[in-house]
């Protein structure tokens, strides 16, 4: 959210567009961790998981996305939306009763088409439950100047 004059906050149209619904969160399950969702574009989102992969160690955890294809989920730790506040992006806090990460896709088989609900672009392993909010920051910040500079290239 972008802090308005008055002190107040506002949502931008970006980020209304990009906020997650209940489609793509899957039901708490007991063995599930919780985790906060971090919505953008996909082209942002698509280069920062290609950023965080190039990375000496990759750095990034598990990502939805939609099943349109608008935007992607960068799954991070509980509490990150307490101080998300990048342009461009949302932020779900869960608090422990909403998005979790399950052992399967959210939708999967033949349910996964473009016009209902989302799947894995990289499922979870158990390698690395969720990516860091400070290193996913850096890297759609990255992205974002990578994709300004190719839009305003020629």
């Amino acid at each position: 959210m972008e802090s308005s004059a008055n002190g107040g906050s506002r949502t931008t149209a970006t980020t209304a567009r990009h906020r997650p619904t209940p489609d793509s969160s899957a039901p708490p399950g007991d063995d599930a961790e919780p985790c906060d969702l971090v919505t953008v574009p996909a082209r942002q989102g698509l280069e920062a998981v290609d950023i965080l992969r190039r990375g000496p160690v990759p750095a990034v955890g598990p990502v939805l996305h939609d099943g349109t294809c608008d935007t992607l989920g960068f799954l991070v730790p509980p509490g990150t939306a307490d101080g998300w506040d990048m342009p461009g992006s949302a932020c779900t806090q869960t608090s422990g009763r909403g998005l979790r990460i399950p052992a399967e896709p959210p939708v999967t088989g033949a349910d996964a088409d473009a016009d209902t609900g989302a799947d894995w672009l990289l499922p979870p392993d158990g390698a690395g439950p969720v990516t860091d909010p400070v290193v996913l920051r850096e890297a759609l910040g990255e992205a974002a100047r990578l994709i300004e500079a190719a839009d305003n290239c020629c």
